[in-house]
C-alpha cells in the first residue's frame, strides 16, 4: 500500500501494532492452555520445539520479506517469554 503522507504511514503502523498486540494476547492464552498438557519442566522448555518455530518464522519471514534474523530475534525474546510464562503455570499446576 503505498501512503501519500507521514500521518498515513503512522496511521498504518498503529494499525499493525494493534494487531500484533491482540495476537500476542490470543498467542498468551494458548501458552498458558498448554502447560496443562505437559507432563514436566522438560516438556515446558522444550529445546526442539523452539528451534522448530525459529525454522518455521524464518522460512514464513522469507516468504513474506520480512527481515529473517529480526524475526528470529524477536520470536527468541517472544519464546523465552513465554517459556517462562508457562513454567509458572506449570508449577501452580503441580
Amino acid at each position: 500500500m503505498k501512503c501519500n503522507s507521514l500521518e498515513e504511514v503512522r496511521s498504518n503502523i498503529d494499525r499493525i501494532d494493534n494487531e500484533i498486540i491482540k495476537l500476542i494476547a490470543e498467542r498468551t492464552d494458548y501458552v498458558k492452555q498448554a502447560s496443562s498438557f505437559k507432563k514436566s519442566e522438560d516438556g515446558v522448555k522444550s529445546p526442539k520445539r523452539v528451534e522448530a518455530v525459529i525454522q518455521k518464522v524464518r522460512e514464513k519471514a522469507a516468504e513474506y520479506g520480512a527481515d529473517l534474523d529480526m524475526v528470529e530475534v524477536l520470536y527468541r525474546e517472544m519464546i523465552s517469554r513465554f517459556v517462562s510464562m508457562e513454567m509458572d503455570e506449570f508449577k501452580k499446576s503441580k
